[in-house]
């Protein structure tokens, strides 16, 4: 396409909606994305010895997800409750438990009463002073660094008792299949509306005015419109000027990246491991602690958080490493994340790292802060998020349009759901405008 209407930025979930709805509003849109795939930081994947789609990226649905929902019905997509008992591990000891935290009423009851917004950390240290209290501190800051991937010194309280208490963590089904099926739909639909979609197109640069944009891309590959609407993830508009990924504006915009500094971006790293078979349902000669019906797993392990697929019976382990702890292994080499993996595995099930190994049959470290066309995981809410959003929420020049899952407003910030909205929203903010380039 050489002379479309609105160029768009990145091909995930807010880029894809986006080029759906405007699509079928009979915009000429073009499609710009940096990786070799569609879907971002969604990655359906098969092979490298997996025994079916496995998610290297986005895997569950939290809490009320009307766009997701009437994606996945569109393509006959099943989305049955995560099942199987909750495990914790704490200095060596099992137990099982009934819910993510169990001292949520008291927290919440708290965090209720709290007359104004403050970073959780500092929450934490005002309204549960004390010895006394230590294990609620560092429970409920794990909980969020681990659940929501954020910095407990940054994250709003605010924000945090409304996801709480709307009991989205606890409200985990996921989609058979994966997450792929829904992108490729909505990628189908795209181009059967004449819009396209090109890959491995790294934007390097956007020259903007008033009814112009254009994109400089590697291979000094360039591409205008009248509009564009930038889906990148936060990370990348966050990154410095050096960084691979970096994607410069002229004229700067200065207020925009004020506000993409002010809220919360937080790394994952997800480790997927394969084996042979559900070695953790009973206990054998090479396992001193088994765990039957194992569906999630919490503890104090370097990596500390694990889940299988029930109720599918794939013997398939995910380990999960978020917020600051993933940060501090941003740059630690893929082999190295798999030993801590590994290690924490043979701590949690009292057994050995060579008897784990035998048993694997498929492995993957999937470090999305070191991503350098995601830099991180997804959004989380910081004191003064909402003004931040407002800003990046304006159009410049009703040319240059933002959108993705940190941009959302409400209760589903950071998911599939977040962005699928957000691209929605941009597009039809630009379907409202009218104006005659100058």
């Amino acid at each position: 396409m050489t002379d479309p209407d609105i160029l768009i930025i990145g091909a995930g979930a807010a880029g894809l909606l986006a080029a759906h709805r405007l699509g079928q509003a009979g915009r000429r849109v073009l499609v710009l994305e940096a990786r070799s795939r569609i879907g971002g930081r969604v990655h359906t994947f098969s092979g490298g010895g997996f025994s079916g789609p496995t998610e290297a990226g986005a895997e569950f649905l939290h809490g009320e997800v009307p766009l997701t929902r009437q994606l996945l019905a569109a393509t006959k997509t099943e989305c049955p409750d995560t099942a199987g008992n909750t495990y914790e591990v704490l200095a060596g000891e099992v137990q099982t438990t009934e819910s993510f935290l169990e001292d949520m009423p008291l927290l919440l009851e708290k965090l209720h009463a709290l007359p104004q917004d403050m970073p959780l950390a500092d929450f934490l240290t005002q309204y549960f002073p004390g010895d006394g209290h230590q294990l609620l501190r560092l429970t409920v800051t794990r909980f969020a660094e681990g659940y929501d991937a954020a910095d407990a010194r940054r994250a709003s309280s605010f924000a945090l008792r409304e996801e709480w208490a709307g009991g989205g963590a606890e409200d985990s089904p996921r989609p058979v299949g994966g997450y792929g099926p829904l992108l490729q739909y909505l990628a189908d639909h795209i181009l059967a509306s004449g819009t396209m979609i090109q890959l491995a197109t790294v934007v390097e640069q956007i020259r903007w005015q008033r009814g112009r944009v254009e994109v400089i891309c590697d291979q000094n590959r360039r591409y205008s419109a009248a509009q564009a609407i930038v889906t990148v993830p936060l990370g990348v508009l966050q990154a410095d000027a050096s960084s691979l990924g970096y994607v410069a504006f002229e004229p700067e915009i200065a207020p925009q990246r004020a506000a993409v500094r002010a809220l919360g971006f937080g790394p994952v790293i997800k480790v997927l491991l394969e084996f042979r078979e559900a070695f953790w349902e009973q206990e054998a000669p090479a396992l001193r602690q088994a765990m039957p019906e194992l569906g999630f797993l919490f503890s104090d392990a370097e990596v500390p958080t694990w889940w299988t697929q029930l109720p599918d019976p794939r013997a398939l382990l995910t380990g999960w490493v978020a917020g600051p702890a993933a940060d501090q292994l941003r740059t630690a080499p893929d082999e190295a994340i798999l030993t801590r993996a590994l290690e924490s595995l043979a701590y949690l099930f009292g057994t050995t790292t060579d008897f784990l190994r035998a048993q694997l049959i498929a492995q993957l470290v999937v470090n999305w802060g070191a991503d350098p066309f995601a830099r991180g995981a997804y959004a989380y809410a910081t004191v003064g998020s909402a003004a931040a959003r407002q800003v990046l929420q304006q159009p410049l020049a009703d040319t240059l349009f933002f959108a993705g899952e940190g941009l959302y407003e409400g209760p589903a910030m950071g998911t599939v759901e977040a962005a699928l909205a957000s691209g929605a929203a941009a597009a039809a903010q630009l379907l409202q405008i009218t104006f005659e380039p100058e």
